[in-house]
């Protein structure tokens, strides 16, 4: 069955593939709820009759703020089919935010999570004049629940309405409008359309090494489109999608599901290796040799290796250690893939070395959002590349060194911004904001982010996240930011991986009761400056961080630090951190 609209993948779902209980799987009070494929197409037309009963009609735009959870993907699919535009809004926002996205994007009703939303929104929806009203996914007080609309949607049920809706709706008609997270300036509105996504879908369903008898689990947001865009894709393939029930029990749900898939960002990834590593220090004797010999066995790791005498170490290693690499993984993991940000080269050779097989790729929301991805195939990846650029896209590098991008998932343009859409896509041609270059092999590798890459009064451009992204491979870096714009000399913000900076005290006699006592300490700061020093080595004398200054606590979406898909908000830390930024230079 051809899929020419989203909605198109439910139908396709139950006709391709054998009955199974858990399409979509979600957590409440302890346990997994589970859904099959009849139930899950029955609730979302009843939820689309609810809506026609509303007034919801082609063109609409209905909003979702949420986490992830299969009320989610009921809603998605509601709303697409009745041809109306669907605006998922991030559930981690600051209040400006959510009153700029709601107003601008005239949603006309929005279904959120329950109370811990419904008290972020409140007050300010009286001062937006579409809103006619707003569902909730869990029960509360006042507030009326989604099964309301469901039951409405039963009392009022219109099949041959809604088909005849479903068949005007087109292929290029708007899906959803996408608001970006807002690093700087006010959240741009991606408009997207089914054929944008359907045909990213397409482009990369076959790297998946998945079926119908797999598992997939989901953390990532799915108001993001990188993981909407993989959920369609799970969909498409027939896999079963467990939601994680948040960033704190990711590791033992994955235990619990034991799941084939994973789509991810490296920020998980760096989360996870750290742990294992924290693990291996407590070895002591044989063991501890074993376990960093095996490590330092995968930091040599190549895609496509055919060194005898290495590939018999590996299988050596990978009995030894490895193999436990992969339990505390569920045991069963087929592929990782990584995207939104650049993982460390380090990262991507270990994991493959612990046959935990993990890919990148590259994109942006408005490309819908895949842009390159390294495959399983032969000559079809390289680390330290995002791979390939998509069959079905044409990507070249302009003067400038910046990554342009043109064919059938990019963009329709920015909601109300006809003169910014014209900024960004010219002649067709999507204008990323990334540098790249395109490698002898075709492999897409980016070097940068054109706003973020900065000068120094010397004349020397940086790239920050290229020394970041090499610098937080030490144990003792969690984040970093550097800086230097317009000074003679590149600095660093740092936050101190403090679990591994309490082992490292516990061993060296240093006092660690609190964050803010331990970044004093001298014995620590002039150990982090022998880091630092080694690091700097990887890097010419203009790029190496000369200076630096420690935070005392994590960043986090929470704090501000960093957006909802886990990049740094560099304004925003600049602004929150001036004063230190500036002491750096004085």
């Amino acid at each position: 069955m051809e899929v020419k609209r989203i909605f198109d993948l439910l139908p396709r779902y139950e006709k391709e593939f054998e009955p199974k209980d858990d399409v979509l799987a979600g957590k409440v009070n302890g346990q997994w709820i589970k859904y099959d494929i009849k139930t899950i197409r029955q609730t979302v037309d009843n939820i689309s009759y609810g809506l026609m009963n509303l007034g919801v009609k082609k063109g609409d735009k209905v909003a979702t703020i949420s986490p992830n959870r299969p009320e989610w993907n009921l809603v998605d699919h509601a709303i697409l089919q009745l041809g109306a535009v669907h605006v998922p809004i991030y559930p981690t926002i600051s209040e400006s935010d959510y009153k700029y996205i709601l107003r601008e994007s005239d949603a006309k009703y929005v279904f959120i999570s329950g109370n811990d939303i419904w008290r972020k929104i409140e007050h300010i929806l009286p001062e937006i004049d579409g809103v006619l009203g707003v569902y909730t996914f869990n029960k509360m007080e006042d507030q009326k629940h989604l099964n309301e609309l469901i039951e409405l949607g039963k009392a009022h049920a219109r099949p041959e309405e809604l088909e005849a809706i479903k068949k005007s709706v087109s292929p290029d008609d708007v899906a959803t409008m996408i608001y970006t997270s807002g690093t700087t300036g006010d959240p741009k509105g991606v408009m997207l359309s089914h054929k944008n996504i359907l045909s990213n879908v397409s482009a990369v369903y076959h790297i998946f090494p998945v079926d119908q008898y797999s598992k997939g689990v989901s953390y990532l947001p799915l108001c993001h489109v990188y993981e909407r865009t993989n959920i369609y894709v799970y969909l498409y393939l027939g896999v079963s999608i467990y939601y994680a029930e948040n960033m704190g029990t990711i590791a033992a749900n994955i235990q619990e599901i034991k799941p084939h898939i994973l789509t991810t960002v490296p920020r998980l990834l760096e989360k996870v290796y750290d742990k294992i590593l924290a693990k291996g220090r407590k070895l002591t004797g044989i063991k501890h040799q074993l376990f960093f010999w095996a490590v330092r066995l995968g930091e040599k790791y190549e895609y496509d290796i055919s060194n005898p005498f290495y590939l018999a170490q590996l299988k050596i290693a990978d009995k030894l250690i490895f193999s436990k690499w992969r339990e505390a993984l569920g045991g069963n993991m087929r592929a990782i893939i990584s995207g939104g940000a650049a993982i460390q080269p380090r990262l991507a050779r270990v994991f493959n070395a612990a046959g935990l097989p993990t890919l990148e790729g590259y994109g942006m929301t408005e490309s819908s959002p895949v842009i390159a991805v390294n495959t399983f195939e032969k000559g079809q990846r390289k680390i330290g590349t995002v791979g390939p650029p998509l069959k079905n896209l044409e990507v070249k590098i302009s003067h400038e060194g910046e990554i342009l991008a043109k064919g059938p998932s990019i963009m329709m343009g920015y909601y109300k911004k006809p003169e910014l859409t014209k900024e960004v896509v010219k002649n067709g041609w999507l204008h990323t904001g990334d540098k790249g270059v395109i490698d002898e092999d075709g492999m897409l590798k980016i070097t940068g982010r054109l706003k973020e890459i900065f000068k120094t009064s010397m004349g020397k451009y940086i790239s920050p996240a290229l020394i970041e992204n090499k610098f937080k491979e030490s144990p003792f870096i969690d984040q970093m930011m550097v800086v230097g714009e317009n000074q003679k000399f590149a600095a660093a913000l740092i936050v101190p991986d403090f679990e591994y900076l309490k082992q490292w005290c516990a061993l060296h006699d240093v006092n660690c009761d609190n964050n803010k006592q331990v970044i004093k300490e001298k014995a620590f700061r002039d150990r982090l400056r022998k880091e630092i020093s080694e690091y700097n080595k990887h890097f010419g004398d203009y790029e190496k961080i000369k200076k630096f200054e420690l935070i005392d606590h994590e960043w986090s979406i929470e704090t501000g630090e960093i957006t909802a898909n886990l990049k740094l908000k560099r304004r925003y830390i600049h602004n929150k951190y001036r004063d230190i930024i500036n002491g750096l230079f004085e």
